[in-house]
């Protein structure tokens, strides 16, 4: 990763994007593009209004440099769709923009790398005449963040600066492979609470990796940070990659703050493995990502879990990939329905072969996939190919409806898992989207990373009811267990939300049946064949 820094804007009226997963931001500049004028140069009678921005550029001896990149991006007025990154070997630009108030910076770069960078952000230029703005390196101060591990090693950092004035908002970032920023505040106070800033670390030690994250609000920019954290101070996250039915090679893990741009940290995780990382409770919520490992020309599996909240002093574990596989709701404030009737169509868009923590996969490993729907007691169609997704056309009366949907698991042998998931409900077209009333029954026993638990034991497994059961009521809920692969069944008793029973002898494996109704007559029977083996 070079040394970069770049200016982006949000026109009026837009949702501003406020994460970006593991990615750098594209040196983009919409809007117009306005370029130096030669010294004596005017503007066009038939221009608009402009005056003359005179840039100087200063080293940290005070000597005029050529080694700078300045980006002045339009906040309000006439000028708040401009923007310009004037250039002169000189150190001295004049550009002419219009009327209006500006977001400058300017990143200088001494001619030995080793002596870092200055980063330095006027956050409120009103251009109302001509006016000469010096960029000045003798300004900036040291961003001095490090974390308690003395060892650690740097690895890279990005700083972000949002100016907001009249509803607009701009932003200007600069990315840092190698330590040494400084940092300075330039110009006039702007408005309060009008600049926000962030400036993120990423380290690897020994102990831990880190991720130091500290966000600010005020009416200028940062001139300088320091924060040398405490481990007390710091919240860890752990994140637990799986390796079930033996599986082998190496995934991938990263982690970044939720809110804001970022670089993110990326680091291999061997299977099966746990990654641990240290970071700022004070930089908010975070996200982790996992992507499992993959044969060659194959999408890595992809699993994430976004916006968590982290306490100092504690520890916050995410397990991906791990047994029982099954389906899984979005149980978030707001979330799309697994199920929707939109006229006389029904679909189904449900994560099938959620890991054990219902994570939902982008490419989960199976050998055949099915979903049906019958329209009283008629077939109305089969799909094939994609677990858990399907779409069928129907007739818009009221009638009962049965939609089933299966996946197996692995290689489609006898001892691959099985998953099959079967709904009655009723169901007429309505004037407009409507869910489905559909339920999942997740279960979560104690599993090492290799996906077992011990032999012979007995175990009382949590038991959840999701999606429209959770939400009106359950009437009757059941469970089942196999320990023949399916062949015969036997209930085992559900009391406090658990489910009583003792495991099988090493090497064996446990299959899980759900039989629920809802107090509105919907029903689910869901079948985990082969969910998990014993040690």
């Amino acid at each position: 990763m070079n040394d970069s820094s770049t200016s982006s804007r949000t026109p009026r009226g837009a949702t501003r994007r406020t994460a970006l997963r593991t990615l750098a931001l594209a040196a983009v500049l919409a809007g117009t593009s306005l370029t130096a004028l030669p010294p004596g140069a005017t503007a066009s009678a038939a221009a608009p209004e402009t005056y003359a921005l005179t840039i100087r550029h200063l080293d940290r001896a005070g000597a005029a440099t050529g080694g700078y990149r300045t980006n002045v991006t339009g906040l309000s007025g006439a000028g708040a769709d401009a923007s310009a990154s004037p250039y002169d070997a000189s150190g001295t630009v004049t550009v002419r923009l219009p009327k209006g108030r500006y977001l400058l910076d300017s990143t200088l770069n001494g001619a030995d790398p080793a002596t870092g960078t200055d980063w330095i952000v006027q956050p409120r230029l009103d251009l109302d005449h001509d006016t000469t703005v010096t960029v000045d390196a003798r300004t900036t101060a040291p961003v001095d963040v490090r974390p308690p591990e003395s060892g650690a090693r740097y690895l890279h950092s990005m700083a972000f600066v949002e100016a907001t004035h009249e509803g607009t908002t701009r932003s200007a970032n600069i990315m840092m492979s190698s330590a040494g920023l400084r940092v300075a505040h330039l110009g006039p106070t702007a408005e309060s609470g009008s600049v926000n800033e962030w400036i993120d670390t990423y380290w690897s030690g020994a102990r831990a990796d880190y991720a130091l994250g500290y966000v600010f609000t005020s009416a200028r920019a940062l001139t300088g940070l320091v924060r040398h954290p405490e481990a007390t101070a710091l919240a860890s996250v752990k994140v637990r990659g799986a390796a079930p039915e033996g599986a082998t090679g190496t995934a991938f893990v990263d982690i970044q703050p939720s809110a804001g741009p970022t670089v993110g940290l990326v680091r291999p995780l061997p299977l099966p493995g746990t990654a641990t990382f240290l970071v700022t409770p004070e930089r908010g919520l975070w996200d982790v990502g996992y992507a499992g490992p993959a044969a060659p020309e194959t999408p890595p599996n992809r699993y994430v879990a976004n916006g968590f909240v982290v306490r100092a002093g504690a520890t916050t574990t995410h397990t991906f990939d791990n047994a029982v596989f099954g389906p899984a709701l979005d149980t978030a404030p707001g979330a799309r329905p697994a199920g929707v009737r939109d006229g006389d169509t029904l679909a189904l868009d449900l994560p099938l072969l959620a890991d054990g923590e219902g994570h939902a996969p982008t490419a989960p490993r199976f050998h055949s996939a099915t979903t049906t729907l019958h329209r009283d007691g008629v077939l109305i169609g089969t799909e094939q190919g994609d677990p858990g997704r399907a779409t069928f056309t129907t007739t818009p009366g009221r009638a009962s409806y049965r939609l089933s949907a299966t996946a197996i698991r692995g290689d489609g042998t006898s001892t691959s898992g099985r998953v099959t998931t079967a709904w009655t409900f009723t169901s007429a077209a309505a004037s407009r989207p409507t869910a489905l009333p559909l339920s999942t029954v997740r279960f979560t026993p104690a599993l090492d990373l290799g996906g077992t638990a011990p032999a012979g034991t007995l175990v009382r497994v949590p038991v959840t009811v999701q999606g429209a059961a959770a939400a009106s009521g359950v009437r009757s809920l059941t469970v089942s267990l196999s320990t023949d692969n399916g062949t015969t069944w036997t209930r085992v008793p559900v009391v406090d939300g658990q489910a009583g029973f003792r495991t099988p002898g090493p090497g064996g494996s446990v299959s899980l049946r759900a039989e629920l109704t809802d107090t509105q007559g919907n029903t689910l029977t869901q079948t985990l064949t082969n969910a998990y083996r014993t040690r």
